[in-house]
């Protein structure tokens, strides 16, 4: 069992990059030594950073050499806590899908704390959504993404809007339990005349997400990157689906 943290503190930063990671092996067969050290290298792809000092790396090309002086004596368990909250944006997902190839050919079990959404939608197999030192729910992303158990989990993986009873009642929805609302559920049509205003719009790149309610309830909820709803635009609210808890 190894532990990759996010801290980089057992990594020596005015060594090698190749020293960092041989130094995990005997050196009573140097020939071995040498070939496993390059060939976990070549899976990380930072060969080309062999001779470099790990103080000159960017932070995430520290971080694929800590995993690869994890992985250098072939463990069962890598344990992972929030190993990407020092690797740029642009990098993660090359990282992320680089993990999921060792998976896939070692069969190496990941354990991994996160609390970004996306990277563990796009890299778990089974998911433990734990809140307060309490397993509130497991299962597979996708379902749980879809069919939370718990309000908890549908705000952490989707963003998702909760809404008691009464308050559902607003939307025109008749429920008498506490509701999840997605975000991409949600859909908006311009009335002069209508009790919900956009509050808000918040520009999400390829999507908007707008603010929208009143004096007695919000919901937040995507549209188009090419809408051109204005703020305070009054408009209707409609929901396609919800989560009953």
């Amino acid at each position: 069992m190894k532990l990759v943290s996010q801290g980089f503190d057992d990594l020596n930063h005015y060594a090698k990059v190749w020293d960092n990671i041989a130094s995990q092996l005997s050196n009573t067969d140097l020939g071995l030594k040498n070939r496993k050290t390059q060939e976990v290298l070549d899976k990380l792809r930072i060969a080309h950073l062999a001779q470099h000092r790990v103080a000159d790396l960017s932070g995430g090309e520290r971080q694929r050499v800590a995993i690869a002086r994890a992985l250098i004596n072939e463990p069962e368990v890598l344990l992972m806590d929030e190993p990407f909250n020092q690797v740029d944006a642009a990098f993660r997902d090359a990282l992320q899908q680089d993990i999921r190839k060792i998976v896939e050919d070692t069969g190496l079990t990941v354990i991994l704390v996160s609390h970004d959404p996306a990277e563990v939608l796009g890299m778990a197999d089974d998911l433990l959504v734990l809140k307060g030192g309490r397993i509130v729910d497991f299962g597979n992303p996708k379902e749980l993404y879809f069919r939370p158990t718990n309000p908890y989990t549908a705000l952490l993986l989707a963003k998702s809007n909760t809404l008691t009873p009464i308050q559902a009642s607003k939307f025109h929805l008749s429920v008498d339990t506490i509701i999840a609302v997605h975000q991409e559920w949600i859909t908006v049509q311009e009335n002069p005349r209508a009790l919900f205003e956009i509050k808000d719009i918040r520009f999400r790149g390829f999507y908007k997400e707008y603010i929208i309610g009143n004096d007695e309830v919000t919901v937040h909820a995507i549209a188009e990157a090419t809408s051109t709803l204005p703020k305070h635009a009054k408009v209707d609210v409609f929901i396609k689906e919800y989560i009953s808890f």
